[in-house]
């Protein structure tokens, strides 16, 4: 059964956060708020976890995950980043913002893509969220709550615990989220000179990026 925790949107409780992460540091699955949308997580490396999360979407190894990190300096131990790529990642991070760059070795291969060996990653901008990215030390890998067979993100912590309790370890409730998802740019074309990508715009703002048309 889920373990429910009530964070303050802007000052979550320590303890709490603690207990959270402890949860899938144990190999946990859990329904975590972002910038965007709430979000089913695990830990990167934690093989059972991450069938778990598929099993719950209904997607397989195809769907690019994400990777949730703290900052570029993290983000750039998971994935090849040249200078090009570098200066738009920091025109847009932290935001709304989903990135599709090639995995470094760090990322085990199950979880990247199995014939381009990308992975998705991003720097949320939401407090609760770092705090948990914070206490766990290190990425945690995500994706999009959107329930199997529907199109649009689960938006109501409520809804997700009663819906879910029975297959995930925690529900971080820190108030509904945006239902916008991000804004999704594959980097990978500037590795050989080209433009990036819209794969799709959400709520970050290509005008950010300098791909507005």
């Amino acid at each position: 059964m889920a373990q429910y925790f009530e964070l303050h949107p802007d000052n979550p409780q320590p303890r709490l956060i603690k207990q959270a992460v402890a949860l899938l540091q144990r190999g946990g699955v859990a329904a975590i708020p972002t910038d965007s949308s709430y979000a089913l997580a695990c830990r990167l490396d934690d093989r059972d976890a991450v069938e778990l999360m598929r099993r719950i979407r209904q997607i397989d190894e195809k769907h690019h995950l994400t990777l949730l990190c703290r900052d570029l300096s993290e983000l750039s131990s998971y994935a090849k980043v040249d200078n090009r790529q570098y200066r738009l990642l920091k025109a847009a991070t932290p935001g709304a913002y989903t990135f599709l760059l090639e995995a470094t070795k760090e990322v085990p291969r199950r979880v990247s893509h199995p014939q381009r060996k990308t992975i998705g990653l991003r720097v949320p901008d939401h407090r609760v969220l770092q705090a948990l990215l914070e206490e766990h030390g290190a990425p945690l890998l995500a994706t999009t709550f959107i329930p199997a067979g529907e199109d649009e993100p689960i938006n109501d912590p409520g809804e997700i615990r009663a819906r879910y309790e029975k297959v995930l370890a925690a529900v971080v409730d820190a108030g509904a989220c945006n239902l916008q998802p991000t804004t999704v740019v594959d980097l990978t074309p500037m590795d050989g000179g080209d433009d990036p990508v819209v794969i799709r715009e959400g709520r970050g703002s290509l005008e950010t990026l300098g791909l507005a048309g």
